[in-house]
C-alpha cells in the first residue's frame, strides 16, 4: 500500500497564516494533529501550522466542514487522539484536503477562521495519547557494532528487528524532566562493586516512532503490506538510557535501566504527510543475508523508508549548546512496517493507539552516533563543548533537543516540532552499597 502524492503535497502553496511560509517544522503541507490546552480552555484537538495551532472543536463548529473531514475532526476533537487514530484513513484525508483548502492563500473564509487560531507559544503540548503499549525496536546494525550487541549477536541483528517491550505508563510529551533515576549498578564499571545510588551514566537515544491505527487479532500475524496500512503517524522519540542500570541488569533484556522516561515529540505527522519523503529500504549487499520471506515485500524494498534528517542538541546549564548528532532515517537496517509486522509475526495483538520506536538511528558516519555511549566510545573519548566542559554522560542541568526534518527534491520540508527533555537530580537518592 503507498499513499498516492496529491494536491496537499504541493510545494508552491502557500497559506494566509504567514509563519507557515517560513522556515517551519509546520508548513501548510504538514499539518499534524496532537493535543494542546491553554488558561481559558482544556485539553483538546489541533493541528500545528506555523506558529499557530488550529483548534479543532472550533473548527468543527464554524460549518466550514462538512461530510467525512467533519466526522474526522470531531473524532479529533477529544483530550486524546485515539478516536482519531481510530477513525476510517478516508476520512482522516478527507479532513486533511479541506483544511489545507480552507487555510490556503486565497481561501474566502480567512474572517471566519481566524478566532479558530491559537498562539502556539500561548499553549502547552500534551501528550496525544496514552499509548496502547510501547516496543522498543534495535533496527540500527551500526549501534549494534558500536555498543558490542548490547547482548545481541549479530547474526540475530541481521536476521530480524530485535526488540524489547517497554514501559508505555513513562512515556511522556517533550519538555518532561528526566528525573535521574535510582538503582544498582557497578561503580567502577567491571568492579563487581555493586552500588545503588543515582544512575552516573545517563544516556540519551535519538529515535523515531510510529503510533498505530489498528490492530489484529490475537493468534492472527500481518503482513508487511498490512502493516504499512495499520501506520497512522509518525514522532520522535528520546528513549532515555540508565547506561549503569541497563548493563548491569541486561541478563533477560532492558528493565529498569529503560522503563524511567520516554521522551516524544507532541505533533503525530501522518503517513500521508510524509508519502514524498518515501524512499527504498536499505538492500541487503553480500554477504547479508536476504530478508526473511514474512518480512519481504516488493513496495517496502522501494517505498518503505523514510528520508528523514535527525539530529540533536545538547544544551548545557549555563547556554552552551552544541550540534553532536547528525543522522538519517533511511539508514535504517529494517522499516517501520517490518517492525509492525515482526511484531504481530507470532500472534500478538497490536492495538490503536501502539507506539513503535525504531532503537538508536546510528548510521556509518562518526557524526551519525546517535547516543553517547557511542560518540564517547563508553566514556572513554569525552566530548568538549563550547564553553569548556566535557561530557562522557549527560550532567544535571542539560537539556538534550532532538529534531527531525523530512526532505525530498521538489517537495516542501516537514518537520516534527522538537522532542526535549532536561536532567534533573534524582530525588532524595544518595549512592550506598547495594
Amino acid at each position: 500500500m503507498t499513499i498516492e502524492i496529491n494536491a496537499t503535497h504541493d510545494p508552491a502553496a502557500t497559506s494566509w497564516v504567514a509563519s507557515a511560509n517560513g522556515d517551519t517544522d509546520f508548513p501548510l503541507q504538514n499539518l499534524p494533529f496532537g493535543i494542546f490546552r491553554t488558561s481559558e480552555s482544556g485539553a483538546r484537538g489541533g493541528v500545528a501550522l506555523g506558529d499557530r495551532i488550529i483548534d479543532l472543536p472550533r473548527l468543527a463548529e464554524t460549518g466550514l466542514l462538512d461530510g467525512d473531514a467533519l466526522a474526522a475532526a470531531r473524532a479529533g476533537s477529544h483530550d486524546t487522539l485515539l478516536p482519531l487514530l481510530a477513525a476510517p484513513p478516508a476520512a482522516v484525508s478527507a479532513l486533511r484536503a479541506q483544511i489545507f483548502a480552507l487555510f490556503r492563500d486565497g481561501s474566502a473564509h480567512r474572517a471566519a477562521l481566524e478566532p479558530v487560531l491559537v498562539a502556539m507559544d500561548a499553549a502547552e503540548l500534551l501528550m496525544p495519547l496514552k499509548p496502547a503499549a510501547f516496543t522498543d525496536f534495535c533496527t540500527s546494525y551500526e549501534h549494534i557494532s558500536r555498543m558490542g550487541g548490547g547482548g545481541v549477536p549479530k547474526h540475530a541483528a541481521l536476521s530480524l528487528p530485535v526488540a524489547y517491550n517497554g514501559r508505555a505508563s513513562s512515556v511522556r510529551a517533550s519538555g518532561t524532566p528526566v528525573v535521574r533515576p535510582m538503582g544498582q549498578f557497578e561503580a567502577p564499571a567491571g568492579s563487581n562493586d555493586v552500588k545503588w545510588g543515582p544512575e552516573p551514566m545517563l544516556d540519551f537515544e535519538l529515535e523515531f516512532g510510529v503510533w498505530l491505527r489498528a490492530g489484529n487479532e490475537l493468534g492472527d500475524a500481518v503482513t508487511v503490506a498490512e502493516a504499512e496500512a495499520l501506520l497512522f503517524g509518525c514522532c520522535l522519540v528520546n528513549d532515555w538510557s540508565a547506561r549503569g542500570i541497563q548493563f548491569f541488569e541486561m541478563i533477560l533484556g532492558p528493565h529498569l535501566g529503560k522503563s524511567f522516561l520516554t521522551t516524544i515529540s507532541p505533533w503525530i505527522v501522518t503517513m500521508e504527510a510524509l508519502a514524498p519523503f518515501r524512499v527504498a529500504a536499505r538492500g541487503r549487499p553480500d554477504p547479508e543475508p536476504a530478508v526473511p520471506a514474512y518480512l519481504d515485500d516488493r513496495t517496502d524494498r522501494t517505498h518503505g523508508a523514510i528520508a528523514i534528517t535527525l539530529t540533536a542538541d545538547l544544551a548545557t546549564a549555563v547556554g552552551a549548546s552544541q550540534r553532536i548528532v547528525e543522522t538519517e532515517l533511511s539508514d535504517l537496517y529494517w522499516t517501520l512496517a517490518q517492525m509492525a509486522a515482526h511484531q504481530a509475526s507470532n500472534g500478538a495483538p497490536l492495538e490503536p493507539g501502539d507506539l513503535i520506536a525504531t532503537g538508536t538511528v546510528s548510521g556509518a558516519a562518526d557524526t551519525a552516533r546517535a547516543c553517547l555511549a557511542e560518540i564517547t566510545l563508553r566514556g572513554g573519548s569525552p566530548i568538549t563543548l563550547p564553553d569548556g566542559s566535557t561530557r562522557n554522560m549527560l550532567e544535571d542541568g542539560d537539556t538534550l533537543t532532538i529534531r527531525g526534518r523530512a526532505h525530498a527534491a521538489g517537495y516542501r520540508p516537514i518537520g516534527f516540532g522538537d522532542c526535549s527533555g532536561t536532567v534533573v537530580p534524582a530525588r532524595n537518592g544518595t549512592e550506598t552499597d547495594a
